[in-house]
């Protein structure tokens, strides 16, 4: 059964210089965060100008992060994938338990990374490592860069301090206490985790024939600037606590500059997943609504194999990118009627008429 590749349209293949769409909405995101750093930070009060570089790095990733999402939110699957998840969650009679379901993906998907689990445990505890150490890393980080979070000492006991998240005091601890060491060495903890997950993660993949085959150059480099803005994190305290300050300056420095340039590589590499993996808990609620509807057959041997909706979609949005999978002679009217077992059937053959038969 021949089918044809056929181009896509030069409009479809021609990407725009830039687009104006994302654009105008990533420089809005951009002013949103501003004007969220100034109320936020009591109109600047708060806001520690040491950290202006971090904020610039910040902003700039912001707009090249919503930029590029938007832009990979309306290609053509995308789109439709994104169509199709929000028409499944929403569709009557399975709304309640979508909304109740959606908890549990997240938790599952998300949070725990179980589908990370069912392929290598070892590969599981790494991503684990890694996703947690960041967040606790963000989740500390971007407060105090945007003088949201702040500590002040309380009375004339210079070892009492509390936290105050915007304008309203949150925590009071000792600061020689567990909660103290805990609260002044977060980031270091988060920078521990992180490099151990590194560190499994290349063991991993230097141990892995098949990891190996199939590793790409930016694979390394965010796991280099992970271990980097954590080492040089770590160093920044080894400074301070055991070397009496010395190079503090120029090890600032160097952590601001890889921190910096991890969030610029952040849209542009392979860290953007971390937006575009809560967009895929869509595609769960679209393979539902698939299994339950009508289930599409194989022109071949009449098994079903997927569903109808998603070879519907397959065959429109696969034309769109350069790929038409049509029938050139009479039988099934497109390759995507086929299901697996009998695509490897036929390519076989096919290659055994080439040859003239195996054996």
């Amino acid at each position: 059964m021949p089918v044809t590749s056929t181009p896509a349209p030069a409009a479809a293949r021609r990407d725009p210089a830039l687009d104006r769409r994302a654009a105008a909405s990533a420089t809005v995101a951009v002013v949103v965060v501003l004007v969220l750093v100034y109320v936020g930070s009591g109109r600047l009060r708060w806001f520690d100008a040491a950290l202006a570089g971090y904020l610039l790095g910040t902003l700039l990733a912001v707009f090249a992060v919503v930029y590029r999402y938007l832009v990979w939110l309306r290609r053509p699957p995308t789109a439709r994938l994104n169509r199709r998840g929000w028409e499944a969650f929403r569709r009557r009679g399975a709304r309640a338990r979508n909304a109740a379901a959606l908890g549990g993906l997240v938790g599952t998907n998300l949070l725990a990374q179980r589908f990370i689990r069912h392929r290598s445990r070892v590969r599981w505890v790494a991503h684990q490592l890694v996703f947690w150490g960041c967040l606790l890393a963000a989740a500390v980080t971007f407060p105090l860069t945007f003088g949201w979070l702040h500590f002040e000492s309380v009375g004339q006991e210079s070892r009492q301090y509390e936290a105050y998240l915007f304008d309203v005091g949150t925590l009071s601890f000792d600061a020689r206490s567990v909660v103290g060491f805990v609260v002044f060495h977060v980031l270091n903890i988060a920078a521990v985790l992180v490099i151990a997950g590194v560190v499994l993660f290349l063991a991993r993949r230097l141990r892995d024939r098949g990891a190996l085959a199939t590793e790409r150059s930016g694979d390394f480099l965010a796991l280099a600037g992970l271990f980097a803005v954590s080492l040089t994190g770590l160093m920044l305290t080894a400074s301070s606590l055991w070397l009496e300050g010395r190079f503090y300056s120029f090890l600032n420095t160097l952590h601001a500059l890889t921190v910096i340039l991890g969030l610029l590589y952040i849209p542009f590499g392979k860290l953007f997943h971390i937006f575009q993996r809560p967009a895929n808990l869509g595609v769960a609620f679209y393979k539902a609504a698939g299994a339950e509807g009508v289930q599409a057959r194989c022109w071949r041997c009449g098994d079903a194999f997927a569903s109808a909706l998603q070879m519907q979609d397959l065959k429109e949005v696969l034309p769109q990118v350069g790929f038409d999978y049509s029938a050139q002679e009479p039988g099934p009217g497109n390759w995507q009627d086929t299901c697996p077992p009998c695509r490897r059937a036929l390519v076989g053959r096919a290659q055994a008429r080439r040859v003239g038969g195996f054996g």
